[in-house]
């Protein structure tokens, strides 16, 4: 008899703790409906002022300054390399002339 009575208490506090997880479970199933439910808040509005974008008009003045500036930019870079290469042609001649100058003593 004591066997049926261990067996017995042994059931119900299984019961006793299934009851508890299901409380448990039903209370986490409770809680994702309200989030679900749940309206997001709305956002804030912004508080400064923002700057109208460029008109197409400015963009083509923009890339027409940059073109213009590039061409400049090649220009001066090949009136670099002609002074470049006339600095060396200079310095050739004057040593050739050193040379010869050398040779008369």
């Amino acid at each position: 008899m004591s066997d049926a009575l261990e067996k017995a208490e042994a059931a119900v506090a299984k019961a006793e703790h299934n009851t508890d997880v299901l409380a448990v479970a039903m209370a986490a199933l409770e809680l994702a409906k309200a989030a679900q439910t749940q309206q997001p808040a709305p956002a804030a509005a912004c508080q400064h002022q923002h700057k109208p974008g460029r008109s197409t008009g400015e963009w083509l003045g923009i890339g027409c300054a940059v073109c213009v500036g590039g061409v400049g930019i090649a220009f001066a870079s090949i009136a670099i390399a002609i002074g470049g290469i006339s600095v060396a042609i200079l310095a050739l001649v004057l040593r050739g002339m050193w040379a010869d100058y050398q040779k008369r003593k």
